[in-house]
């Protein structure tokens, strides 16, 4: 009696270990940025939000501009995460330091984007968005740079541009007409407080929200 009383012992422990392993792998999923999900991007040094509109830069490439805004509820400023153009990610995957990811603006399709084109008003490297329905090139990829095994939504980022290796940044110079009172965000070369990001408002896809088949972004 006393070895079976024992064993019940220990299988409600060993239950009970497994039930607590599973709630803590749960909560950290739900902690994640993860494929797909649909989002606001804050840099924590100026406190704007990265944001783009169809509002085309008049020098440098011409393309679609990306811009930093203080307002928070403007829904130019939701981006969605999505893989690598050769390498698309599962939707509802937590996103891992390090990878290599897409950001795609949600209103006009186009991805985030850098290259060795001038930024109007600091002359660092210019950021733009750009490519129709989410598909661009090469240049669109950048690499979360965080400390643990995922992106975690409460945590400090930073993202650098695989092609040309800078850091989406912003230093707080200010737009005139069209789109006045808006801050450039444009490359640099160098880590620093002003290429910090934070994950803010919107819709962060779990693995349990995946389809039947499998959905690839």
């Amino acid at each position: 009696m006393e070895i079976l009383h024992v064993l019940h012992v220990f299988v409600r422990s060993l239950m009970f270990l497994l039930l607590w392993s599973k709630c803590e792998g749960r909560e950290s999923e739900l902690n994640t940025v993860t494929c797909g999900s649909l989002l606001k991007l804050l840099n924590t040094r100026h406190n704007v939000r990265l944001h783009s509109h169809d509002v085309k830069y008049g020098s440098g490439s011409g393309q679609q501009s990306v811009t930093g805004v203080e307002i928070a509820d403007d829904a130019n400023s939701y981006w969605q995460i999505r893989g690598k153009p050769n390498r698309p990610c599962q939707r509802g995957e937590a996103i891992k330091c390090g990878q290599g990811i897409r950001i795609t603006h949600m209103k006009t399709g186009r991805n985030l984007h850098t290259h060795h084109f001038s930024s109007p008003l600091s002359n660092n490297q210019e950021v733009s968005a750009f490519g129709e329905n989410g598909e661009g090139d090469n240049l669109d990829v950048w690499a979360v740079q965080c400390d643990g095994i995922h992106w975690e939504r409460e945590e400090d980022v930073r993202f650098k541009h695989v092609g040309t290796d800078v850091f989406l940044s912003v230093t707080g110079e200010q737009y005139g007409h069209p789109i006045r009172g808006q801050r450039e965000v444009h490359g640099m070369s160098a880590a620093n407080q002003n290429n910090w990001w934070r994950s803010m408002e919107g819709v962060f896809l779990q693995p349990s929200q995946l389809p039947l088949h499998h959905d690839e972004l």
